[in-house]
């Protein structure tokens, strides 16, 4: 499978602003935490990728 990046958008789930995300296509599934570059709060991202769509889901840590 190519290795390739990508930059998804998502609403913070705190400060609800849009922020940019770097995605790594090389993994099918895949979760993680990422800080939000506005209010620094922890994001709770799974991103699924099939063949070139990228879904993301954010979640607020304590959901």
């Amino acid at each position: 499978m190519p290795v390739f990046t990508d930059v998804a958008r998502i609403q913070c789930p705190y400060c609800g602003e849009s922020i940019e995300i770097v995605i790594d296509g090389s993994l099918e599934q895949q979760s993680y935490i990422e800080d939000c570059s506005v209010c620094c709060r922890p994001i709770e991202l799974a991103v699924t990728v099939i063949e070139d769509e990228i879904s993301v889901v954010a979640k607020r840590d304590d959901e």
